[in-house]
């Protein structure tokens, strides 16, 4: 089976001269369909760079990201747009909901941006399975950190992207919050076959994983 999505020979350089610093240095890695990968390392090793190339965010100096078989980095801006709204989601440590939307419209709003029919059954299943089916009324300021953070799950799972890339999703939340978001990022895995691409520094979030890619100075180290 292909990978999901893939780094080859991935090369990252910000700055010139005495400022520059290479922030991926040649990485090459796959990331398996129906799995839950966790992307881990300290502060500056280039874990986060390497999720927002994966995530077609920013652009790599050299070397491709494949997600399938569609080249990322082949893409215009405009067909980038377009593929990280059909076939990417995203889960972000700050959840990003718009305050003035309920909880139901923020889980919508993907969809809507994308001129994308909603399929109310996918919908219903997700409601269930983050136990949002009381809150959907609600605002983001009527609503727990750990329940924000599962509006967002929704958000980024409802359209059936083939990755959705949660870049510190607990990191603002408590032990007991972060834990109940992990647990249902492995329901997601496990019940709807998504894939999860997971950045952390924390070595318990990363337990959850299914595998687990290190990185240091750059490089994928184990």
């Amino acid at each position: 089976m292909s990978a999901a999505i893939s780094a080859i020979d991935l090369v990252k350089v910000y700055g010139r001269g005495a400022a520059r610093v290479r922030a991926l240095d040649g990485v090459s890695v796959e990331f398996g369909r129906a799995r839950l990968t966790a992307i881990v390392g300290p502060s500056g090793s280039g874990k986060s760079t390497l999720m927002q190339c994966l995530a077609g965010l920013d652009a790599p100096t050299s070397g491709r990201v494949l997600l399938g078989d569609t080249d990322l980095t082949a893409l215009s801006d405009g067909r980038l747009t377009r593929l990280r709204l059909d076939r990417v989601g995203f889960v972000f440590q700050s959840f990003n909901l718009l305050p003035q939307l309920t909880a139901r419209e923020n889980i919508l709003l993907p969809a809507s941006l994308a001129g994308r029919s909603v399929d109310q059954r996918r919908f219903g299943e997700l409601v269930d399975l983050l136990g949002l089916a009381d809150r959907l009324r609600h605002l983001p300021s009527e609503l727990s950190g750990g329940q924000q953070q599962r509006v967002a799950i929704a958000r980024a799972m409802l359209g059936r992207p083939e990755v959705v890339f949660a870049d510190e999703p607990t990191g603002n939340l408590d032990s007991a919050a972060g834990a109940q978001v992990l647990e249902l990022l492995r329901a997601a895995v496990r019940d709807f076959g998504q894939t999860i691409v997971l950045v952390t520094h924390d070595q318990v979030a990363a337990s959850y994983a299914d595998q687990i890619v290190s990185m240091s100075d750059g490089q994928v180290a184990a």
